[in-house]
């Protein structure tokens, strides 16, 4: 049958190559059948597997992009996370196909993944393995799914793959982010929209390869039809950088940037506006090309777009905090130790946002012109940790590069290093890193005396370590060295500005959309035990199924969560009162207690029953 199954597979790629196709003969699956026919002479009934580099191959073909890689980490994660019940392995792969970064799916069809070698190093060029969606996507440079038997070669007819592009700060071609899938019970329309939620995700890749590399400019969003395209000045206003889009929305060239071009041929700017305002955009013959937003340089945060304006370094920590009271008191108190090398341990639930509270930290900091590094400590195998964070010389055990690696604290250095999930950490490797802040210094793996370092630390956890050092599961000298400053984070259903943290995000994720009145109802009463994250996730989703542009409660993925009673809903509702009061009352307790009709005897026993933190 499997036989039968690819000579009718044969017989229609040859119909394609002649234009007598049961398929569109000019789509662009036929279009690559015969380029894969003709012009790169391959045979669709070929079996075998994809051409697949070895380790030590894969390192050295990714050493160009291990950057990038470690920026686009969290995001990729995240649309693994997103995905991983559908059963969809994620990929990113460079201009050539060859798989770099890998997140496979649950056991069950993660086992498939891997007997096909669709993992990281094996390469899906379309001139080897002929149409697939990797190939094909960086052949054409255009997103697409190609699903099941759309694929050139019959071997691959199990699986349905949608690729996007990705392409850097210079609109030049720099891989792909491929998600593939073997479920037979997904039909094309759920791959088109898991398509969707690829290409969305790949813009937002863009834009942070864009704002790293252009970190210590202004950034002006450009919007177009295909969503907004970004633009880097320097203090002078001239152009300093344009990604793809706004290239082709403006007529930009490489030639015209380098020339120093005055950004007032694009850009009206009122100077009297803050900088992450609307401003007016045009193209070069002054025709509209409608509003944008103006975000200040990484290595400063200045108030607004005038030269003499003070200086808030601490902005983007603000607006973090937003207007619950305990994170404005956290913020306060990050203030008063200012640059001070002070370890900061950030505690809170998976999905508050450590990592963004992490690199706020650090941007409006004395540090942010040099390295942020983040390490998931429980993402990394243990095996790997070691060398990962504290580096290795050439030669130190088999299959290391012939240059040896600086290792994460290194790399740091000047900087700021972010370990997540640090009660994850091995204790054997608690001792190594309690050593590097004691001395100042690291003992890469193999070297022969220590490399002097100069790092700010910042960890977070949603463990409690505290108990765990108690238990012998933590040192506890590692301990109280991470906690010289401890700011709890809050779950999204704790905030007492949760509801304007919820249409903040669905404006961000959703920009083209509004809310009905079922779908507020429903998104301000779930308590996502996800958090910040879930909520992400549940708009980006929600703004590409939207119809007409108007979001309802059907398009929002908020599957039940349990387990609550009468009691733990009357608990809630008090907590949410309270918090709601002292939001209003600037946090002062007596006032609340006024408002709530109680004693402040009361009042200050049910904030600390509930865990409510204030800003006094």
């Amino acid at each position: 049958m499997a036989s039968l199954s690819a000579s009718n597979h044969v017989a229609r790629v040859l119909s394609v190559a002649n234009h007598v196709a049961d398929i569109d003969a000019e789509s662009r699956i036929a279009t690559s059948w015969r380029r894969c026919l003709i012009g790169h002479k391959l045979d669709p009934a070929r079996q075998g597997p994809p051409q697949t580099l070895t380790e030590a191959e894969v390192r050295h073909v990714a050493e160009p992009m291990e950057e990038t890689i470690r920026l686009l980490t969290p995001e990729l994660d995240d649309l693994a996370r997103v995905l991983r019940d559908a059963g969809y392995c994620v990929n990113l792969a460079d201009a050539n196909a060859t798989m770099l970064f890998s997140r496979l799916p649950g056991e069950a069809d993660a086992r498939m993944f891997m007997d096909w070698k669709i993992y990281t190093g094996s390469n899906f060029a379309e001139t080897f393995e002929g149409t697939n969606g990797l190939g094909t996507c960086l052949a054409e440079q255009k997103p697409i799914l190609v699903h099941r038997d759309e694929h050139f070669r019959a071997q691959w007819h199990m699986f349905s793959c949608a690729v996007a592009p990705l392409f850097d700060q210079a609109g030049r071609l720099a891989g792909a982010v491929n998600i593939t899938s073997c479920r037979e019970d997904l039909e094309r329309a759920a791959h088109q929209l898991a398509l969707a939620v690829t290409t969305e995700a790949t813009r937002r890749m863009e834009g942070a390869i864009f704002r790293e590399h252009f970190r210590n400019a202004w950034i002006a969003t450009v919007p177009g039809d295909g969503g907004s395209g970004l633009l880097a000045y320097d203090d002078d206003r001239r152009i300093v950088g344009a990604c793809r889009s706004a290239r082709a929305l403006l007529g930009l060239t490489d030639g015209l940037i380098a020339s120093g071009i005055d950004l007032s041929r694009y850009v009206k700017i009122d100077h009297s506006r803050h900088a992450d305002e609307i401003v007016e955009l045009r193209r070069a013959d002054g025709r509209p090309l409608g509003q944008g937003h103006v975000a200040p340089p990484l290595r400063a945060k200045s108030s607004t777009l005038r030269r003499d304006a003070p200086v808030d370094r601490l902005d983007a920590l603000h607006r973090l905090a937003g207007s619950d009271p305990g994170l404005v008191k956290s913020v306060k108190r990050l203030r008063s130790i200012g640059d001070h090398n002070l370890p900061v341990l950030l505690h809170g639930e998976t999905g508050v946002g450590k990592d963004v509270f992490a690199r706020a930290i650090h941007a409006t900091s004395n540090r942010a012109r040099n390295n942020y590094v983040a390490l998931n400590c429980a993402a990394m195998p243990e095996s790997l940790i070691d060398a990962e964070l504290f580096g290795y010389e050439a030669g130190a055990f088999t299959g290391a590069r012939r240059d040896g690696s600086k290792g994460l604290i290194v790399q740091a250095d000047g900087g700021t290093l972010f370990l997540d999930e640090i009660g994850d950490m091995p204790i054997a490797l608690q001792t190594r890193l309690l050593r590097v802040l004691e001395n100042r210094e690291v003992w890469p793996l193999g070297a022969l005396k220590p490399v002097p370092v100069d790092i700010r630390l910042i960890s977070a956890t949603h463990r409690d370590l505290g108990r765990m050092a108690e238990e012998g599961a933590f040192r506890a000298d590692l301990y109280f060295r991470l906690r010289g400053m401890e700011v709890r984070l809050p779950a999204l259903r704790e905030r007492a500005d949760r509801d304007d943290i919820i249409r903040q995000i669905a404006r961000e994720e959703a920009p083209n959309c509004r809310l009905s009145d079922e779908a507020w109802t429903l998104l301000s009463a779930y308590p996502y035990p996800g958090n910040m994250r879930q909520l992400r996730h549940v708009m980006r989703l929600a703004g590409c199924t939207a119809e007409d542009g108007v979001i309802m409660d059907a398009d929002l993925d908020l599957p039940p969560f349990g387990g609550r009673t009468a009691e733990t809903d009357l608990e809630a509702a008090e907590r949410a009162a309270i918090v709601e009061a002292l939001r209003k009352h600037g946090g002062r307790v007596t006032e609340a207690a006024r408002a709530l009709k109680l004693s402040r005897a009361t009042l200050y026993r049910k904030i600390k029953q509930l865990k409510i933190e204030t800003a006094q």
